[in-house]
């Protein structure tokens, strides 16, 4: 064989390496696109949350700068999607003041959310001895001596959406639920037991995703 001949024939592999990726890139855009065109069709909605409750079992600011707390949280979730399931991974919630995390993390336990469908947890949540900055642990007595404390109950985790038989890939979800708390004569809670006052709050969480 000649050496043109061995030239000639590289040439005609790079052509058929070359036709090759292009049909697969033709074929990666077309996929995408279709993707694209079904997702803006279906127009997936983030799910709505609502922090319906929280009982409050303990809430001990006595030692200087940390914080003992016990609560239990009633938060539900809706689907608004009529064509879209939502399947959620990893949901932890926990309790925050001035942005620091005064509880540990619980665990939700993962599920799938039907088209139009709700779910409702009603985790405990709670923190032994939690230390807290000085400045806040001061911010935080004076605010429980007037008789009203402002908290953010928190759920962070991931979600997946389901069209048909197409399953998406994971997708961080933050939830964000303002709850006040009122202490002494402010109290709106109702007693549920022993040292156990259940607020109904009823309030509408930001999602992001």
């Amino acid at each position: 064989m000649t050496s043109k001949d061995c030239g000639n024939h590289g040439k005609g592999r790079q052509k058929l390496l070359g036709r090759i990726i292009g049909c697969l890139l033709v074929f990666l855009v077309i996929v995408l696109i279709t993707i694209l065109i079904i997702w803006a069709v279906l127009r997936p909605t983030k799910p709505r949350f609502i922090l319906q409750d929280t009982t409050v079992y303990g809430f001990n600011t006595s030692t200087p700068n940390f914080l003992t707390s016990n609560f239990q949280v009633t938060v539900s979730s809706r689907n608004p999607n009529d064509r879209i399931g939502i399947y959620y991974d990893r949901l932890v919630t926990y309790a925050t003041y001035r942005n620091q995390q005064i509880t540990l993390r619980t665990a939700l336990p993962p599920t799938y959310q039907g088209h139009k469908e709700i779910n409702v947890w009603s985790p405990f949540i709670y923190g032994n001895m939690v230390p807290i900055a000085p400045d806040f642990s001061a911010a935080l007595k004076t605010e429980q001596a007037v008789g009203s404390v402002f908290m953010v109950i928190k759920i962070d985790g991931r979600v997946r959406w389901k069209v048909g038989s197409f399953i998406s890939g994971r997708y961080h979800l933050h939830v964000r639920c303002p709850a006040y708390i009122t202490f002494g004569s402010r109290s709106n809670g109702v007693s549920v037991g022993e040292n156990a006052i259940k607020y109904q709050l009823v309030t509408r969480c930001s999602v992001s995703v």
